[in-house]
Protein backbone atom coordinates (compact mmCIF):
# COMPACT_ATOMS: atom_id res chain seq x y z
CA UNK A 1 0.00 0.00 0.00
CA UNK A 2 1.35 3.47 -0.84
CA UNK A 3 2.44 5.83 1.92
CA UNK A 4 -0.58 8.05 1.24
CA UNK A 5 -3.95 6.96 -0.07
CA UNK A 6 -5.28 3.69 -1.43
CA UNK A 7 -3.99 1.17 -3.91
CA UNK A 8 -6.51 1.72 -6.71
CA UNK A 9 -6.19 0.71 -10.35
CA UNK A 10 -7.25 3.68 -12.50
CA UNK A 11 -7.75 4.18 -16.21
CA UNK A 12 -4.30 5.74 -16.47
CA UNK A 13 -2.75 2.51 -15.13
CA UNK A 14 -4.28 0.21 -17.76
CA UNK A 15 -2.38 -0.64 -20.93
CA UNK A 16 -4.49 -3.47 -22.37
CA UNK A 17 -7.64 -2.90 -24.43
CA UNK A 18 -9.28 -6.00 -22.95
CA UNK A 19 -9.09 -7.37 -19.40
CA UNK A 20 -10.29 -10.74 -18.11
CA UNK A 21 -10.52 -11.22 -14.33
CA UNK A 22 -11.80 -13.98 -12.07
CA UNK A 23 -12.84 -13.63 -8.45
CA UNK A 24 -15.14 -14.94 -5.75
CA UNK A 25 -17.09 -11.68 -5.42
CA UNK A 26 -17.39 -8.64 -7.65
CA UNK A 27 -18.85 -5.56 -5.94
CA UNK A 28 -20.38 -2.84 -8.11
CA UNK A 29 -19.99 0.48 -6.30
CA UNK A 30 -17.71 1.55 -3.48
CA UNK A 31 -20.05 3.61 -1.30
CA UNK A 32 -21.88 2.82 1.95
CA UNK A 33 -23.08 -0.67 1.06
CA UNK A 34 -20.39 -1.75 -1.38
CA UNK A 35 -17.43 -0.89 0.84
CA UNK A 36 -18.84 -2.74 3.85
CA UNK A 37 -19.64 -5.80 1.74
CA UNK A 38 -16.15 -5.72 0.24
CA UNK A 39 -14.43 -5.58 3.63
CA UNK A 40 -16.56 -8.16 5.40
CA UNK A 41 -16.22 -10.69 2.55
CA UNK A 42 -12.51 -10.05 2.08
CA UNK A 43 -11.96 -10.40 5.83
CA UNK A 44 -13.74 -13.77 5.62
CA UNK A 45 -11.14 -14.92 3.10
CA UNK A 46 -13.00 -14.30 -0.14
CA UNK A 47 -11.31 -12.88 -3.19
CA UNK A 48 -13.02 -9.53 -3.82
CA UNK A 49 -12.92 -7.04 -6.70
CA UNK A 50 -14.62 -3.64 -6.33
CA UNK A 51 -15.60 -1.75 -9.49
CA UNK A 52 -16.29 1.99 -9.16
CA UNK A 53 -17.52 4.01 -12.15
CA UNK A 54 -16.23 7.27 -10.68
CA UNK A 55 -12.64 8.43 -10.24
CA UNK A 56 -10.28 7.89 -7.36
CA UNK A 57 -9.74 11.27 -5.70
CA UNK A 58 -7.61 11.07 -2.55
CA UNK A 59 -8.35 13.57 0.19
CA UNK A 60 -5.04 15.29 -0.54
CA UNK A 61 -6.68 16.57 -3.74
CA UNK A 62 -9.86 17.91 -2.12
CA UNK A 63 -10.04 21.69 -2.47
CA UNK A 64 -13.09 22.67 -0.35
CA UNK A 65 -14.48 24.29 -3.49
CA UNK A 66 -17.97 22.97 -4.19
CA UNK A 67 -17.78 23.82 -7.91
CA UNK A 68 -14.70 21.65 -8.36
CA UNK A 69 -16.03 18.96 -6.04
CA UNK A 70 -19.22 18.77 -8.09
CA UNK A 71 -17.20 17.90 -11.18
CA UNK A 72 -14.75 15.56 -9.43
CA UNK A 73 -16.94 13.77 -6.90
CA UNK A 74 -20.63 13.94 -7.85
CA UNK A 75 -22.89 12.05 -10.22
CA UNK A 76 -23.59 14.05 -13.39
CA UNK A 77 -21.24 16.78 -12.11
CA UNK A 78 -23.73 17.58 -9.37
CA UNK A 79 -26.54 18.28 -11.84
CA UNK A 80 -28.56 15.06 -11.55
CA UNK A 81 -32.22 16.03 -11.34
CA UNK A 82 -35.69 14.61 -11.60
CA UNK A 83 -37.61 14.81 -14.89
CA UNK A 84 -39.02 18.24 -14.02
CA UNK A 85 -35.77 19.76 -12.86
CA UNK A 86 -37.02 20.96 -9.48
CA UNK A 87 -35.24 18.28 -7.43
CA UNK A 88 -31.45 18.18 -7.38
CA UNK A 89 -30.51 14.60 -6.54
CA UNK A 90 -26.98 14.62 -5.17
CA UNK A 91 -25.01 11.37 -5.23
CA UNK A 92 -21.30 10.76 -4.95
CA UNK A 93 -19.57 9.29 -7.99
CA UNK A 94 -16.06 8.53 -6.77
CA UNK A 95 -14.20 5.92 -4.79
CA UNK A 96 -16.11 5.99 -1.49
CA UNK A 97 -19.37 7.12 -3.11
CA UNK A 98 -21.76 9.45 -1.34
CA UNK A 99 -20.04 8.86 1.99
CA UNK A 100 -17.25 11.14 0.71
CA UNK A 101 -19.57 14.11 0.11
CA UNK A 102 -22.39 13.77 2.61
CA UNK A 103 -22.70 15.64 5.90
CA UNK A 104 -21.81 12.48 7.90
CA UNK A 105 -25.17 12.56 9.70
CA UNK A 106 -26.26 9.18 11.09
CA UNK A 107 -29.44 7.92 12.71
CA UNK A 108 -30.34 4.43 13.79
CA UNK A 109 -33.45 3.26 12.01
CA UNK A 110 -36.33 3.83 14.45
CA UNK A 111 -37.71 0.57 15.88
CA UNK A 112 -41.23 1.32 14.69
CA UNK A 113 -39.99 1.69 11.11
CA UNK A 114 -38.30 -1.73 11.24
CA UNK A 115 -41.39 -3.22 12.86
CA UNK A 116 -43.51 -1.68 10.11
CA UNK A 117 -41.29 -3.25 7.46
CA UNK A 118 -41.68 -6.62 9.18
CA UNK A 119 -45.45 -6.25 9.12
CA UNK A 120 -45.80 -4.85 5.60
CA UNK A 121 -43.06 -6.78 3.79
CA UNK A 122 -42.53 -9.89 5.90
CA UNK A 123 -39.04 -8.82 6.98
CA UNK A 124 -38.95 -10.67 10.28
CA UNK A 125 -35.13 -10.93 10.20
CA UNK A 126 -34.68 -7.17 9.74
CA UNK A 127 -35.69 -6.46 13.31
CA UNK A 128 -34.37 -4.05 15.97
CA UNK A 129 -32.91 -7.05 17.84
CA UNK A 130 -31.18 -8.46 14.74
CA UNK A 131 -29.72 -5.14 13.59
CA UNK A 132 -28.67 -3.89 17.04
CA UNK A 133 -25.22 -5.58 17.00
CA UNK A 134 -24.61 -4.28 13.49
CA UNK A 135 -25.51 -0.73 14.52
CA UNK A 136 -23.24 -1.01 17.54
CA UNK A 137 -20.32 -2.42 15.55
CA UNK A 138 -20.51 0.25 12.86
CA UNK A 139 -20.98 3.08 15.35
CA UNK A 140 -17.78 1.98 17.07
CA UNK A 141 -15.81 1.50 13.84
CA UNK A 142 -16.89 4.81 12.32
CA UNK A 143 -16.59 6.86 15.52
CA UNK A 144 -20.28 7.75 15.44
CA UNK A 145 -21.11 10.06 18.34
CA UNK A 146 -23.45 12.92 19.13
CA UNK A 147 -22.07 16.39 18.50
CA UNK A 148 -20.37 17.81 21.55
CA UNK A 149 -20.94 21.35 22.81
CA UNK A 150 -17.91 22.62 20.90
CA UNK A 151 -19.41 21.31 17.64
CA UNK A 152 -22.62 23.29 17.92
CA UNK A 153 -21.88 26.42 15.90
CA UNK A 154 -23.36 29.90 16.10
CA UNK A 155 -25.94 29.08 13.42
CA UNK A 156 -27.24 26.25 15.62
CA UNK A 157 -27.23 28.35 18.80
CA UNK A 158 -29.28 31.04 17.05
CA UNK A 159 -31.85 28.46 15.92
CA UNK A 160 -31.82 26.87 19.37
CA UNK A 161 -32.65 30.27 20.83
CA UNK A 162 -35.64 30.64 18.52
CA UNK A 163 -36.80 27.08 19.11
CA UNK A 164 -36.70 27.59 22.87
CA UNK A 165 -39.03 30.57 22.60
CA UNK A 166 -41.51 28.41 20.65
CA UNK A 167 -41.13 25.26 22.73
CA UNK A 168 -39.37 23.46 19.87
CA UNK A 169 -36.24 21.83 21.33
CA UNK A 170 -33.16 20.95 19.30
CA UNK A 171 -31.07 17.82 19.82
CA UNK A 172 -27.47 17.28 18.68
CA UNK A 173 -27.12 14.99 15.66
CA UNK A 174 -24.76 12.02 15.56
CA UNK A 175 -22.02 12.02 12.93
CA UNK A 176 -19.37 9.58 11.73
CA UNK A 177 -16.52 12.02 12.36
CA UNK A 178 -13.42 11.63 14.51
CA UNK A 179 -12.08 14.85 16.06
CA UNK A 180 -13.93 17.11 13.60
CA UNK A 181 -11.85 20.03 12.32
CA UNK A 182 -15.07 22.14 12.16
CA UNK A 183 -14.30 23.56 8.71
CA UNK A 184 -17.88 23.13 7.43
CA UNK A 185 -16.87 21.81 3.99
CA UNK A 186 -18.32 18.29 4.31
CA UNK A 187 -20.08 18.46 0.94
CA UNK A 188 -16.78 19.01 -0.87
CA UNK A 189 -14.94 16.10 0.77
CA UNK A 190 -13.02 16.17 4.05
CA UNK A 191 -9.44 17.31 3.47
CA UNK A 192 -8.36 16.32 6.96
CA UNK A 193 -9.76 12.77 6.81
CA UNK A 194 -11.75 13.45 9.97
CA UNK A 195 -14.97 12.31 8.31
CA UNK A 196 -15.00 8.53 8.60
CA UNK A 197 -16.15 7.91 5.06
CA UNK A 198 -15.64 4.64 3.21
CA UNK A 199 -12.63 6.27 1.54
CA UNK A 200 -10.67 6.23 4.80
CA UNK A 201 -12.24 3.28 6.66
CA UNK A 202 -13.82 0.23 5.08
CA UNK A 203 -12.11 0.50 1.70
CA UNK A 204 -8.56 0.64 3.12
CA UNK A 205 -9.53 -2.21 5.45
CA UNK A 206 -10.83 -4.22 2.49
CA UNK A 207 -7.61 -3.60 0.55
CA UNK A 208 -5.59 -4.68 3.58
CA UNK A 209 -7.52 -7.97 3.43
CA UNK A 210 -6.69 -8.46 -0.24
CA UNK A 211 -9.54 -6.74 -2.07
CA UNK A 212 -8.75 -5.01 -5.38
CA UNK A 213 -10.35 -1.70 -6.36
CA UNK A 214 -10.78 -0.47 -9.94
CA UNK A 215 -11.86 3.15 -10.47
CA UNK A 216 -13.10 4.71 -13.75
CA UNK A 217 -14.80 1.37 -14.42
CA UNK A 218 -18.41 1.51 -15.55
CA UNK A 219 -20.30 -1.77 -15.37
CA UNK A 220 -22.49 -2.18 -18.44
CA UNK A 221 -24.04 -5.59 -17.80
CA UNK A 222 -24.53 -8.17 -15.07
CA UNK A 223 -24.14 -11.62 -16.59
CA UNK A 224 -26.11 -14.72 -15.65
CA UNK A 225 -26.43 -18.31 -16.77
CA UNK A 226 -29.30 -20.65 -15.93
CA UNK A 227 -30.64 -18.30 -13.28
CA UNK A 228 -27.34 -17.62 -11.52
CA UNK A 229 -25.11 -14.52 -11.62
CA UNK A 230 -21.76 -15.25 -13.24
CA UNK A 231 -20.04 -11.87 -13.31
CA UNK A 232 -20.10 -8.54 -15.11
CA UNK A 233 -19.02 -6.71 -18.21
CA UNK A 234 -17.54 -3.24 -17.82
CA UNK A 235 -15.77 -0.43 -19.62
CA UNK A 236 -12.78 1.46 -18.29
CA UNK A 237 -13.10 5.10 -19.36
CA UNK A 238 -10.56 7.91 -19.02
CA UNK A 239 -12.28 10.44 -16.70
CA UNK A 240 -10.69 13.43 -18.45
CA UNK A 241 -10.96 12.55 -22.15
CA UNK A 242 -13.96 10.18 -21.85
CA UNK A 243 -12.02 7.81 -24.11
CA UNK A 244 -12.70 4.09 -23.81
CA UNK A 245 -9.47 2.63 -22.46
CA UNK A 246 -10.38 -1.02 -22.04
CA UNK A 247 -13.23 -3.49 -22.00
CA UNK A 248 -13.38 -5.65 -18.89
CA UNK A 249 -15.02 -8.95 -18.08
CA UNK A 250 -15.07 -10.22 -14.50
CA UNK A 251 -16.17 -13.78 -13.81
CA UNK A 252 -17.38 -14.32 -10.26
CA UNK A 253 -19.40 -16.64 -8.08
CA UNK A 254 -21.28 -13.79 -6.47
CA UNK A 255 -22.23 -10.31 -7.73
CA UNK A 256 -22.98 -7.56 -5.21
CA UNK A 257 -24.79 -4.59 -6.70
CA UNK A 258 -24.28 -1.44 -4.60
CA UNK A 259 -24.44 1.41 -7.11
CA UNK A 260 -27.16 3.37 -5.30
CA UNK A 261 -30.87 4.07 -5.49
CA UNK A 262 -30.69 5.43 -9.04
CA UNK A 263 -27.87 3.53 -10.73
CA UNK A 264 -28.65 0.04 -9.36
CA UNK A 265 -32.11 -0.23 -10.95
CA UNK A 266 -30.76 1.30 -14.17
CA UNK A 267 -28.09 -1.41 -14.40
CA UNK A 268 -30.64 -4.15 -13.75
CA UNK A 269 -32.82 -2.73 -16.51
CA UNK A 270 -29.86 -2.60 -18.90
CA UNK A 271 -29.05 -6.20 -18.01
CA UNK A 272 -32.71 -7.26 -18.29
CA UNK A 273 -32.46 -9.06 -14.96
CA UNK A 274 -34.20 -9.54 -11.61
CA UNK A 275 -37.47 -7.89 -12.55
CA UNK A 276 -40.15 -10.57 -12.63
CA UNK A 277 -42.00 -8.48 -10.03
CA UNK A 278 -41.91 -5.36 -12.18
CA UNK A 279 -40.62 -3.50 -9.12
CA UNK A 280 -37.13 -2.61 -10.39
CA UNK A 281 -36.97 1.18 -10.54
CA UNK A 282 -40.36 1.62 -8.86
CA UNK A 283 -41.10 2.91 -5.32
CA UNK A 284 -38.50 5.68 -5.51
CA UNK A 285 -38.32 8.00 -2.49
CA UNK A 286 -35.67 10.52 -1.49
CA UNK A 287 -36.55 12.65 1.59
CA UNK A 288 -36.74 15.92 -0.40
CA UNK A 289 -35.22 18.81 1.54
CA UNK A 290 -36.05 22.51 1.50
CA UNK A 291 -33.50 25.03 2.75
CA UNK A 292 -34.92 28.07 4.54
CA UNK A 293 -32.81 31.06 5.59
CA UNK A 294 -33.28 34.16 7.70
CA UNK A 295 -31.32 37.43 7.70
CA UNK A 296 -30.16 38.69 11.10
CA UNK A 297 -28.66 41.99 12.23
CA UNK A 298 -25.37 40.50 13.43
CA UNK A 299 -22.94 38.29 11.48
CA UNK A 300 -23.50 34.53 11.73
CA UNK A 301 -20.97 33.01 9.33
CA UNK A 302 -23.22 29.98 9.52
CA UNK A 303 -21.06 27.69 7.38
CA UNK A 304 -18.29 27.76 9.98
CA UNK A 305 -18.19 24.83 12.38
CA UNK A 306 -19.97 21.51 12.05
CA UNK A 307 -22.00 21.63 8.82
CA UNK A 308 -24.91 19.87 10.51
CA UNK A 309 -25.30 20.44 14.23
CA UNK A 310 -28.76 19.51 15.49
CA UNK A 311 -32.25 18.37 14.65
CA UNK A 312 -35.83 18.41 15.86
CA UNK A 313 -38.05 15.35 15.37
CA UNK A 314 -41.22 16.60 17.07
CA UNK A 315 -43.01 16.53 13.70
CA UNK A 316 -41.51 13.29 12.35
CA UNK A 317 -44.69 11.25 12.65
CA UNK A 318 -47.02 11.58 9.67
CA UNK A 319 -49.88 12.53 11.97
CA UNK A 320 -47.83 15.44 13.34
CA UNK A 321 -46.43 16.70 10.05
CA UNK A 322 -44.18 14.09 8.46
CA UNK A 323 -40.88 16.00 8.51
CA UNK A 324 -37.82 16.72 10.62
CA UNK A 325 -35.86 19.95 10.97
CA UNK A 326 -32.08 19.99 10.69
CA UNK A 327 -29.90 22.93 11.70
CA UNK A 328 -27.28 23.58 9.06
CA UNK A 329 -26.08 26.50 7.00
CA UNK A 330 -24.49 25.68 3.66
CA UNK A 331 -21.57 27.53 2.09
CA UNK A 332 -21.92 30.67 -0.02
CA UNK A 333 -21.99 28.91 -3.40
CA UNK A 334 -24.55 26.32 -2.34
CA UNK A 335 -26.57 29.06 -0.65
CA UNK A 336 -26.75 31.05 -3.88
CA UNK A 337 -28.18 28.00 -5.65
CA UNK A 338 -30.62 27.04 -2.91
CA UNK A 339 -32.30 30.40 -2.28
CA UNK A 340 -33.93 32.35 -5.09
CA UNK A 341 -32.80 32.98 -8.65
CA UNK A 342 -31.46 36.51 -8.57
CA UNK A 343 -29.05 37.76 -11.23
CA UNK A 344 -26.82 40.75 -11.82
CA UNK A 345 -26.76 43.51 -9.22
CA UNK A 346 -29.62 41.96 -7.26
CA UNK A 347 -27.59 38.78 -6.88
CA UNK A 348 -24.45 40.69 -5.85
CA UNK A 349 -26.35 42.71 -3.26
CA UNK A 350 -27.93 39.54 -1.92
CA UNK A 351 -24.60 37.70 -1.60
CA UNK A 352 -22.87 40.65 0.07
CA UNK A 353 -25.04 39.89 3.08
CA UNK A 354 -24.32 36.16 3.22
CA UNK A 355 -22.57 36.42 6.59
CA UNK A 356 -25.82 37.61 8.18
CA UNK A 357 -27.91 34.56 7.24
CA UNK A 358 -28.88 31.63 9.46
CA UNK A 359 -30.39 28.54 7.92
CA UNK A 360 -32.03 25.19 8.43
CA UNK A 361 -33.29 22.30 6.34
CA UNK A 362 -36.68 20.62 6.35
CA UNK A 363 -36.48 16.90 5.56
CA UNK A 364 -39.77 15.52 4.24
CA UNK A 365 -40.93 11.95 4.86
CA UNK A 366 -42.17 11.34 1.33
CA UNK A 367 -44.20 8.61 -0.35
CA UNK A 368 -42.48 5.84 -2.36
CA UNK A 369 -44.22 6.85 -5.57
CA UNK A 370 -41.43 7.88 -7.96
CA UNK A 371 -39.63 5.70 -10.47
CA UNK A 372 -36.27 5.40 -12.19
CA UNK A 373 -36.07 4.03 -15.72
CA UNK A 374 -34.38 4.15 -19.10
CA UNK A 375 -36.03 6.02 -21.97
CA UNK A 376 -34.23 5.58 -25.30
CA UNK A 377 -31.12 4.70 -23.36
CA UNK A 378 -31.30 7.82 -21.19
CA UNK A 379 -31.69 7.73 -17.39
CA UNK A 380 -34.93 9.23 -16.11
CA UNK A 381 -35.94 9.96 -12.53
CA UNK A 382 -39.68 10.51 -12.54
CA UNK A 383 -40.59 12.21 -9.30
CA UNK A 384 -42.83 15.03 -8.24
CA UNK A 385 -44.31 16.17 -4.98
CA UNK A 386 -47.10 13.81 -3.95
CA UNK A 387 -50.37 15.52 -2.94
CA UNK A 388 -50.19 13.66 0.39
CA UNK A 389 -47.06 15.66 1.18
CA UNK A 390 -48.50 19.12 0.48
CA UNK A 391 -49.55 19.57 4.09
CA UNK A 392 -46.11 18.44 5.28
CA UNK A 393 -44.38 20.93 2.99
CA UNK A 394 -46.48 23.89 4.11
CA UNK A 395 -46.23 23.03 7.80
CA UNK A 396 -42.46 22.46 7.57
CA UNK A 397 -41.93 25.82 5.87
CA UNK A 398 -44.13 27.57 8.43
CA UNK A 399 -42.35 26.05 11.42
CA UNK A 400 -38.95 26.86 9.90
CA UNK A 401 -39.98 30.47 9.28
CA UNK A 402 -41.35 30.84 12.81
CA UNK A 403 -38.11 29.51 14.30
CA UNK A 404 -36.04 31.92 12.22
CA UNK A 405 -38.13 34.94 13.16
CA UNK A 406 -38.08 33.88 16.83
CA UNK A 407 -34.28 33.58 16.48
CA UNK A 408 -34.04 37.24 15.49
CA UNK A 409 -34.38 37.14 11.69
CA UNK A 410 -35.69 40.34 10.11
CA UNK A 411 -36.86 38.54 6.97
CA UNK A 412 -37.08 34.92 5.85
CA UNK A 413 -36.16 33.56 2.43
CA UNK A 414 -38.11 30.61 1.05
CA UNK A 415 -36.61 28.17 -1.50
CA UNK A 416 -38.95 29.17 -4.32
CA UNK A 417 -37.70 29.72 -7.83
CA UNK A 418 -39.06 33.27 -7.81
CA UNK A 419 -37.23 34.17 -4.57
CA UNK A 420 -40.15 34.53 -2.13
CA UNK A 421 -39.36 36.61 0.96
CA UNK A 422 -41.46 36.81 4.14
CA UNK A 423 -40.96 40.24 5.68
CA UNK A 424 -42.64 39.76 9.06
CA UNK A 425 -44.02 36.92 11.21
CA UNK A 426 -47.62 37.94 10.71
CA UNK A 427 -47.33 37.09 7.01
CA UNK A 428 -45.98 33.53 7.42
CA UNK A 429 -49.28 31.70 6.99
CA UNK A 430 -50.63 33.85 4.17
CA UNK A 431 -47.42 33.77 2.13
CA UNK A 432 -46.89 30.02 2.48
CA UNK A 433 -50.57 29.18 1.97
CA UNK A 434 -50.44 31.16 -1.28
CA UNK A 435 -47.68 28.94 -2.72
CA UNK A 436 -49.16 26.74 -5.44
CA UNK A 437 -46.71 23.84 -4.85
CA UNK A 438 -47.00 23.11 -8.55
CA UNK A 439 -43.96 21.48 -10.19
CA UNK A 440 -41.18 24.04 -10.43
CA UNK A 441 -42.38 26.18 -7.52
CA UNK A 442 -39.85 24.98 -4.96
CA UNK A 443 -36.17 24.05 -5.21
CA UNK A 444 -35.76 20.64 -3.59
CA UNK A 445 -32.48 18.89 -2.82
CA UNK A 446 -31.85 15.32 -1.73
CA UNK A 447 -28.97 12.97 -0.90
CA UNK A 448 -31.22 10.00 -0.08
CA UNK A 449 -32.45 8.01 -3.12
CA UNK A 450 -34.01 4.77 -1.92
CA UNK A 451 -36.61 2.07 -2.49
CA UNK A 452 -36.06 1.20 -6.16
CA UNK A 453 -35.08 -2.46 -5.60
CA UNK A 454 -37.09 -3.01 -2.48
CA UNK A 455 -36.59 -5.87 -0.06
CA UNK A 456 -39.42 -8.24 0.82
CA UNK A 457 -40.42 -11.86 1.20
CA UNK A 458 -43.05 -11.81 -1.55
CA UNK A 459 -41.30 -12.17 -4.96
CA UNK A 460 -44.27 -10.55 -6.70
CA UNK A 461 -43.93 -7.34 -4.70
CA UNK A 462 -40.17 -7.01 -4.17
CA UNK A 463 -36.80 -7.41 -5.88
CA UNK A 464 -34.61 -9.03 -3.19
CA UNK A 465 -35.20 -11.27 -0.20
CA UNK A 466 -34.55 -10.18 3.38
CA UNK A 467 -31.06 -11.62 2.95
CA UNK A 468 -30.43 -9.21 0.06
CA UNK A 469 -30.43 -11.86 -2.67
CA UNK A 470 -32.42 -11.42 -5.87
CA UNK A 471 -35.61 -13.47 -5.99
CA UNK A 472 -34.88 -14.22 -9.65
CA UNK A 473 -31.10 -14.59 -9.92
CA UNK A 474 -29.14 -16.65 -7.43
CA UNK A 475 -25.81 -15.20 -6.37
CA UNK A 476 -26.94 -11.64 -7.17
CA UNK A 477 -27.13 -9.51 -4.04
CA UNK A 478 -28.06 -5.84 -3.64
CA UNK A 479 -26.71 -3.82 -0.73
CA UNK A 480 -27.51 -0.11 -1.00
CA UNK A 481 -30.34 2.34 -0.40
CA UNK A 482 -32.39 0.84 -3.22
CA UNK A 483 -33.40 -2.14 -1.04
CA UNK A 484 -35.08 -0.03 1.67
CA UNK A 485 -38.77 -1.04 1.40
CA UNK A 486 -40.00 2.27 2.80
CA UNK A 487 -38.54 5.58 3.85
CA UNK A 488 -36.61 5.72 7.10
CA UNK A 489 -37.82 9.13 8.36
CA UNK A 490 -34.18 10.12 8.95
CA UNK A 491 -30.90 10.09 7.04
CA UNK A 492 -30.53 6.49 5.79
CA UNK A 493 -26.74 6.02 5.77
CA UNK A 494 -26.54 4.07 9.04
CA UNK A 495 -29.47 1.91 7.90
CA UNK A 496 -27.57 1.06 4.71
CA UNK A 497 -24.39 0.34 6.67
CA UNK A 498 -26.24 -2.01 9.02
CA UNK A 499 -28.13 -3.83 6.27
CA UNK A 500 -24.92 -4.36 4.29
CA UNK A 501 -23.22 -5.72 7.43
CA UNK A 502 -26.18 -8.02 8.07
CA UNK A 503 -26.29 -9.28 4.47
CA UNK A 504 -22.54 -9.96 4.48
CA UNK A 505 -22.81 -11.81 7.79
CA UNK A 506 -25.61 -14.06 6.52
CA UNK A 507 -23.77 -14.65 3.25
CA UNK A 508 -20.68 -15.81 5.13
CA UNK A 509 -22.74 -18.01 7.46
CA UNK A 510 -24.31 -19.69 4.40
CA UNK A 511 -21.26 -19.56 2.15
CA UNK A 512 -21.64 -23.18 1.01
CA UNK A 513 -24.70 -22.01 -0.94
CA UNK A 514 -22.82 -19.23 -2.71
CA UNK A 515 -19.24 -20.36 -3.13
CA UNK A 516 -18.00 -23.60 -4.66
Amino acid sequence: MPKMGLTVTQAKDIQRDHIELQTDVVVIGSGAGGAIMAYELAAAGKKVIVLESGPYVPSTKFTEEIAKASVDLYQDNGSQTNHQGDLTLLQGRCVGGSTVVNAAVTFRTPDHILEGWAHDFGLSQISPKTLKPHFEKIEKRLAINKNGAHELNLNHHILERGGKKLGIPWKPVSRNIKDCALTGFCLSGCMSDRKQSMLVTYLPWAVACGAKIYADTHVTQIMEERGRATGVKAEVVDPDTKRLVSRMRVKSQVVVLAAGGVQSPILLQKSDLANSSGMVGKNFACHPSLFVAGKLDDPVYGWKGALTAGYNDAYADHNKGGFILVSNMIGPTEFALAIGSKTGKAHMDFMKNIKYYAGLNTLIHDENHGQVYLADGVKKVEYSLHPKNHHSIRKALKIAAKILFASGAKEVFLPTHDGTIIHKPALIDSVIDALTLAPGTLAFTSYHPQGTCRMGTNPRQSVVSELGESHDVKGLFIADGSILPGTTLFHPSLTIYALASFIAERMIQNQEKHFA
